[in-house]
């Protein structure tokens, strides 16, 4: 994955959303982040270097420090929309795998030049899509159980579309849910 970017909005309580994207996909993934995650990895990213040390930065010069290196991040799992992390590195040889937030481990790799990985179970429940994969044709085709519920589906795969072409990935992700809700 891809960091595209963080957004905000003024109904998220100070909160961002980071928005990954696939490599060599057409998903994107936001997670919810905290401020100062949100400042430690925008700081990496556009390569600003603070007068002192921030907490991510004295995590890598830890790490550093004991002749490791993190090799990779993957976020692993999601549950009950909380999702999870892991940061493989090596210790004496050995991969050793180290339980973290999301927003932690993807301020380390950027800091490490380590690559963020999204496991398939967690992308295919969260991930947005951001093109039509179903052509119109190939929809007209499909058999219509209730064209009310169709017509409500179409409705929010439209406002998905529109929120994700604008960046607003809160409500896309709000979106993403109830079109998840509808089809059952």
């Amino acid at each position: 994955m891809d960091i595209l970017g963080l957004s905000t909005s003024p109904s998220s309580g100070g909160a961002y959303a980071l928005i990954l994207s696939e490599t060599d996909g057409n998903r994107r993934l936001p997670i919810i982040i905290g401020t100062f995650e949100a400042q430690a990895i925008a700081l990496e990213l556009e390569s600003i270097k603070p007068p002192r040390p921030m907490t991510h930065d004295l995590l890598k010069n830890m790490v550093l420090s004991f002749d490791s290196n993190v090799n990779q991040v993957v976020i692993n799992d999601l549950n009950e929309g909380t999702f999870f992390a892991q940061i493989h590195y090596k210790k004496n040889d050995k991969q050793v795998e180290l339980d973290a937030r999301p927003s932690d481990a993807i301020a380390l790799a950027i800091r490490f030049g380590a690559p963020i990985f999204v496991n398939q179970k967690v992308l295919d429940e969260a991930g947005i899509v951001t093109e039509d994969t179903v052509s119109k044709s190939e929809a007209a085709d499909k058999p219509k159980e209730g064209e009310i519920e169709l017509t409500q589906l179409e409705e929010l795969e439209m406002k998905l579309q529109t929120a994700i072409e604008t960046e607003n990935y809160e409500k896309a992700a709000k979106l993403r849910d109830e079109i998840k809700k509808l089809k059952g």
